[in-house]
């Protein structure tokens, strides 16, 4: 069960909304099958409840999933401030015939260029038989943005200082 906190800000700040619309991969964090940790970027789609993620059958993530179901998510900005968002979440796996919709969809989502997305959803469709869904319950989340606030320990240093903020 995913947190009500965590599903009110994904769906109703302007920052998480912006930024899960925006043409950026989700960076994902686990822990690998060999126990060390790992952080891949990759295509997604948030549908308002969960996380869409997918990948091949045979992807070390998958096995490494269902070892250990928890991750952390990332989504951010290149440029100056830096906006981002933070999820922490619990990933649930399905094995899925065919390419769904909504793995569709996450290349629609990064690839804007419409001959740049036909070319990925052609080569795609022609490849693979099946995938699996990673879907992402989140249970926290949070919201940066540089520009307007500072996280809490930069704060504190800068209160310590006795810079005004």
């Amino acid at each position: 069960m995913g947190s009500d906190k965590a599903h009110y800000l994904l769906n109703n700040d302007p920052i998480a909304k912006d930024l899960l619309n925006a043409a950026i991969p989700v960076r994902m964090a686990y822990i690998g099958p060999d126990g060390d940790p790992r952080v891949i970027p990759i295509s997604f789609i948030f549908n308002g409840d969960t996380f869409e993620i997918f990948t091949l059958p045979a992807s070390p993530k998958v096995a490494a999933l269902r070892a250990n179901p928890k991750v952390a998510l990332t989504v951010d900005t290149e440029s100056q401030p830096p906006r981002l968002l933070m999820v922490r979440g619990t990933a649930t796996l399905t094995l899925v015939d065919g390419i769904p919709d909504d793995y569709l969809d996450t290349g629609r989502r990064l690839l804007r260029d419409s001959v740049q997305y036909a070319n990925w959803e052609a080569h795609v469709t022609s490849l693979w038989d099946q995938l699996v869904r990673i879907s992402i319950t989140p249970t926290w989340a949070k919201v940066f943005d540089f520009g307007h606030q500072a996280p809490a320990a930069v704060l504190d240093v800068r209160k310590e200082k006795g810079y005004v903020h």
